[in-house]
């Protein structure tokens, strides 16, 4: 496969595939909002326009990234997180079909409802909110309808640093560069870290080899927000100037009020059993994370 085009590749998961594919193969990489000089405007959600790229570029292989990942946004804008979380993957999995090509569709740990303490790769989603159930619905067409498809759930992602990163780490981050000493953090979420280039290399093994079919692939070792918070503060040296604080998630309800399973804890089974795991335990990810992309950070 020399030619890959990938789609909603302008976020952080992008970023991570683009390094990770970039010098091995032939990219035409798209997003709704060209933030790279190696991307080109495109809005997946328009069938007429997204066909029409990919079948000029006549990739070997279609990886369909993007999505709405904010809970609160896609809980106010329902029909905008279903037609760009559920509806442009139809889209992604008729032109894969219709051009004979493998299809790559990125899922999430979020669409479990948290009853169960962790879920394998056959365990029953049961999705809480709109972002969890527009997932899911992605998720379920792609492995119902794509004739070759890689669908690979994601846990707590990390990766693209403080220019694309809108999660955890660079919100606790932005906390600390702002000189805060006291961090809240929930004790009542647990989940597993999933590093960028950790993801973007397990997606390559898979490719290679052809081994079709739906996957976690998050990092090793499960955890909570409170103990990577912990970590990170650790891995900084801050520990002695530094305090977490635990709070339940009901401290949070105003800015954080979309439904949220207490556990999105995800082991990788299926590619432990095939012996194609290379995801590394989530502190070491989070040591690399921070060595490239948050040295001297704190002190500008």
């Amino acid at each position: 496969m020399s030619k890959i085009y990938i789609a909603g590749c302008g976020g952080m998961l992008g970023e991570a595939f683009h390094q990770q594919f970039s010098s091995t193969h032939e990219l035409k990489c798209t997003d709704i909002d060209d933030n790279e000089p190696w991307l080109s405007p495109l809005d997946f959600r328009d069938l007429g326009a997204y066909r029409k790229d990919i079948e000029a570029f006549k990739p070997d292989a279609l990886f369909h990234l993007g999505a709405h990942t904010s809970l609160e946004y896609c809980e106010e804008h329902a029909d905008d997180a279903y037609a760009t979380n559920t509806m442009a993957v139809e889209n992604a999995v008729f032109i894969a079909n219709r051009l004979e090509i493998p299809l790559l569709y990125i899922s999430t740990a979020g669409i479990f409802d948290g009853a169960a303490s962790l879920y394998d790769d056959w365990a029953q989603p049961n999705p809480l909110g709109v972002y969890a159930r527009s997932k899911y619905a992605g998720e379920r067409y792609v492995v119902e309808h794509a004739h070759r498809y890689l669908v690979c759930r994601a846990g707590w992602m990390m990766g693209g640093g403080p220019r694309k990163d809108k999660k955890f780490i660079q919100k606790l981050m932005k906390q600390l560069k702002a000189g805060k000493t006291t961090l809240q953090v929930v004790d009542d979420k647990d989940g597993t870290p999933t590093y960028t280039h950790d993801f973007a290399r397990n997606v390559r093994v898979l490719l290679e080899a052809e081994v079709w079919g739906l996957y976690n692939m998050v990092c090793g070792g499960q955890t909570s927000r409170f103990e990577v918070a912990q970590e990170l503060v650790r891995q900084l040296g801050l520990q002695e100037r530094v305090t977490i604080e635990p709070v339940h998630s009901d401290f949070f309800n105003a800015e954080y009020f979309a439904p949220r399973p207490p556990s999105e804890r995800l082991v990788n089974k299926k590619l432990d059993l095939r012996q194609m795991n290379v995801m590394q335990d989530w502190r070491v990810a989070l040591q690399q994370y921070l060595a490239a992309y948050y040295e001297g950070y704190l002190s500008k």
